[in-house]
């Protein structure tokens, strides 16, 4: 096993950005081929972490623990933050599709001709930032690459968009900076409130630094700080992730203990910190009603963000839920169940209808990731294996098939610059490559059998249906999302493609056909649904024991 490999995935890209900023070449392809060496690495260290990862293993795997900053701050305790990365089997499966569709957004920005060394080097910056919220194991280092993501996209779409770039940049900022404050706020509480009982154990000298830990020591610790018998000033306070997920390690009488007995507006602390957590990861899923910045950013970004921004950036979304939403505020979760499926199936019925109603091809798919994703909220707010399963499956298939959808788009923008569905009639006799390919994405999309997207939504419903704390007219209105989804892509399919060959600008020549390069870029993303779609089990081995375990902890 190559030592420090989460490392290495996280500092690739941010080294080939560092190349590419200092590149003393000022030929655009430089910068592009040192963006798809750094992908290409990307990916060989994905295959050997794929080839290397233990599926029978719940627990986190490849961890990366160091000391990064130990502060003592009086009778505040001392203040403790972790480099840890590790991957589980809900972690992994997103790691491996921001590789995915990362190296699909970099082939697909081989187009992009203005200020290509700062295109090239914010992307990899982007890519390091993505890939290092899935592997971070403290809340302090994940909540770094959350907001460091920020910056990239604000100047990707603002600066490379199109003409309403600089509103659609300003409104993803201040939408999505606006839930991360939230988070800030309470990832500082959790701090107050919980300790690293093995670095305390160290502090008060029960336990030397070549000690190994034995089996009844945390539970010693974790009974000292309910007796009281340790100081203040030795509480080692910590933000890791497997820390702030155990009751036992929160302050008695602090802010977010269990017990607490604190409210804000007859509103207890903890439930205030549970939804807090929920609108910050909610506005990047995005949920209904803090969803409006998704469509102005689709229709503004140019193609490859699209591809990013839709393919994994939503993503962290739902696996913060997950990870740090659900896992820190279980009871608050089980509490919440009704509500939050609720937003869940508004989420999938209202972007459906929107995404009928849209005549732009890029907002139509907007609208319908709106809707996809909210069978995410959905499984994961059941609390079952089959939803919790079928949400991870889910962002994994959504991830590859919107990719898909914003390429095959950026393809007949990139010749035409129009968008209107309207302008385009008959499209099968001319670009019968394209036609295919399209029929593919749209039918995958829409959950026909045999493609990942079935498979996602099925169980996604499945879980909520088997909750027996969700009422069954939550997941049954939900199955109206599906019977959407197939109006919205029949229709446009339909009126795309069908009929005698017209469109509205008199130099129809420009619509020529699918390119080699276009070709090979799309072929991947066509296996990957297919092969998920018929062996769903390559995903779900990875991903059930981890969830199994990960669900009897919230018990």
């Amino acid at each position: 096993m190559i030592d420090h490999i989460l490392t290495l995935l996280i500092a690739i890209p941010l080294l080939g950005a560092a190349a590419v900023a200092v590149w003393p070449s000022h030929r655009p392809e430089s910068f592009r081929v040192i963006a798809l060496i750094a992908l290409v690495l990307e990916v060989l260290v994905s295959v050997y972490l794929y080839l290397s990862f233990n599926n029978q293993n719940p627990g986190y795997q490849l961890s990366e623990v160091s000391d990064w900053i130990t502060l003592p701050v009086g009778s505040l305790g001392i203040v403790s933050v972790d480099y840890a990365l590790a991957v589980d089997g809900i972690s992994f499966p997103l790691v491996l599709l921001a590789v995915v569709v990362l190296f699909a957004g970099v082939v697909s920005s081989w187009n992009i001709m203005q200020k290509t060394r700062a295109y090239f080097a914010l992307y990899l910056l982007l890519t390091g930032s993505v890939i290092g919220c899935f592997l971070a194991q403290d809340f302090f280092l994940f909540y770094l690459f959350f907001e460091f993501m920020l910056l990239p996209m604000y100047f990707l779409i603002g600066l490379w968009g199109g003409p309403k770039r600089e509103y659609a940049a300003l409104k993803f900022f201040i939408y999505t900076f606006f839930g991360s404050l939230l988070i800030l706020i309470v990832m500082i509480c959790l701090y107050l409130s919980v300790i690293d009982p093995l670095e305390t154990a160290r502090v008060v000298g029960i336990l030397g630094m070549e000690d190994t830990v034995h089996p009844d020591l945390i539970p010693q610790i974790q009974q000292w700080l309910v007796d009281g018998k340790i100081a203040p000033e030795q509480l080692v306070h910590t933000f890791r992730f497997a820390f702030l997920a155990d009751p036992g390690n929160y302050i008695p009488g602090s802010l977010l203990d269990a017990a607490s007995q604190y409210l804000i507006g007859n509103m207890p602390v903890r439930l205030l910190a549970f939804w807090f957590l929920f609108i910050g990861f909610a506005v990047k899923l995005p949920v209904v009603p803090v969803h409006t910045w998704l469509p102005d950013a689709h229709v503004e970004a140019p193609t490859p963000v699209s591809v990013v921004l839709a393919g994994i950036l939503l993503k962290i979304g739902g696996y913060g839920f997950i990870r740090i939403v659900d896992g820190f505020f279980p009871v608050e979760a089980q509490y919440n169940m009704i509500p939050l499926s609720v937003l869940g199936m508004i989420s999938i019925v209202y972007g459906g209808f929107n995404a009928l109603g849209q005549s732009d091809l890029k907002k139509m798919i907007a609208y319908s990731s709106v809707s996809h994703m909210g069978f995410v909220l959905l499984g994961i707010s059941a609390l079952t294996a089959e939803g919790i399963n079928g949400a991870i499956y889910q962002m994994v298939s959504h991830g590859v098939l919107s990719a898909m959808l914003f390429l095959l788009t950026g393809v007949i923008y990139d010749r035409t610059h129009d968008r209107n569905i309207d302008h385009y009639r008959g499209l099968i006799g001319v670009m019968p490559r394209f036609t295919i390919m399209t029929g593919i994405a749209f039918f995958a999309s829409l959950g026909l059998p045999g493609f990942s997207g079935f498979v996602g939504e099925l169980f996604t419903l499945m879980g909520a249906f088997q909750s027996n704390a969700l009422p069954v007219w939550i997941p049954a209105l939900s199955t109206l999302g599906i019977v959407l989804a197939a109006a919205y892509f029949l229709w446009t399919y339909q009126r795309m493609f069908f009929g005698q060959f017209w469109y509205k600008n008199e130099n129809s020549h420009i619509l020529t056909d699918l390119t080699a390069r276009e070709i090979g870029l799309l072929l991947p993303l066509v296996f990957l649904t297919v092969l998920l779609g018929i062996l769903p089990g390559i995903l779900f081995d990875m991903t059930g024991p981890t969830v199994q375990a990960w669900l009897e902890g919230l018990r």
